[in-house]
């Protein structure tokens, strides 16, 4: 390239470009989507941390769940909701990599976390007397160690290939955030080698994770339809229909942002799917795991009179 090209130092998110009336509003309303979503997770990890009776595998998975969550909505949220009355939208290159990298890296372990929820619930409703054997915290510790670290490794082998991209020419992130598809699209070189690796990790974080767990729900399935007890069935129904509403929101919005062929028609369509991810998602995860189970309701009340008491 030519010695006088200019190297881009900050990006531009477009956001939605609406009338500033109707971006003030969304505004409020993602506000207190984002701060409910905060208070909603910051309560289960806090009941699951001091309720001693919470100390099971199933709600170990769903402490990491939830930290993943707030990591996940403070990753991206803020910045969206300033953008959102703010005419300056810029990021700085660095800031934008490191918030890709973050989104990427919570995402991909999401992933996996919730395989091995649909892991834990597949050796409690089909192997039950072996659950305590099977399911020990040694092999607890394994599963969300893994998770963490290929999630991450995943994100940073993403994040590398972005930093050695050259980005000379628009600043236009057509997005709400940094999200590595739309970034790439302003890069100056060829970007099939990113490409590709993305469409790696989908195989990886995304296909088979998914296969994995419709075939622990189909065993579990299969299963509960042998339970002689009428309460016994609906209740381990209840529970893992919850849990594949939840999969099925967040394998299938990713798979449609990331693994069908992009156009310019899906541009703000995927901008909607990413905001599900990063506001709706982070709310909706404890209505559904969590605050809807009778023994999360049980920690409550119990949290709630110990706190009169005092």
């Amino acid at each position: 390239m030519g010695s006088n090209q200019s190297w881009v130092t900050e990006f531009i998110l477009v956001g939605f470009q609406l009338r500033a009336e109707m971006e003030v509003l969304l505004f409020w309303i993602f506000s207190l989507f984002y701060i409910f979503s905060l208070l909603a997770n910051g309560m289960i990890l806090g009941l699951i941390c001091l309720d001693s009776r919470l100390h099971t595998p199933m709600y170990f998975f769903l402490s990491h769940l939830a930290i993943i969550d707030i990591s996940y909505a403070s990753n991206n949220v803020p910045k969206m909701l300033a953008n959102l009355v703010n005419q300056k939208r810029t990021i700085s290159f660095v800031p934008c990599v490191m918030q890709t990298f973050l989104y990427l890296g919570f995402a991909a372990t999401e992933c996996l976390i919730l395989v091995a929820m649909s892991y834990d619930r597949f050796v409690a409703i089909c192997h039950p007397l072996q659950y305590t054997v099977i399911m020990s915290w040694r092999l607890c510790l394994v599963l969300a160690v893994t998770s963490w670290s290929c999630g991450f490794i995943l994100a940073l082998v993403h994040a590398i290939l972005l930093l050695r991209l050259p980005f000379c020419g628009p600043r236009e992130v057509n997005h709400l955030f940094c999200e590595i598809l739309s970034v790439l699209k302003l890069a100056c070189a060829d970007t099939w080698i990113n490409q590709l690796v993305i469409l790696a990790a989908c195989m990886f974080v995304l296909v088979g994770p998914l296969c994995l767990m419709l075939i622990s729900y189909m065993c579990i399935l299969w299963a509960i339809l042998k339970i002689q007890s009428g309460e016994g069935r609906r209740k381990a129904f209840s529970t893992c229909s919850s849990h594949l509403c939840v999969v099925g929101l967040f394998f299938g919005i990713a798979m449609v942002v990331y693994m069908v062929p992009d156009s310019k028609q899906r541009e703000e369509q995927e901008k909607i799917l990413s905001l599900f991810h990063s506001l709706f998602n982070p709310m909706l995860n404890p209505l559904i795991y969590s605050l809807r189970n009778a023994q999360v309701k049980a920690a409550f009340n119990r949290a709630l009179q110990k706190k009169r008491a005092i």
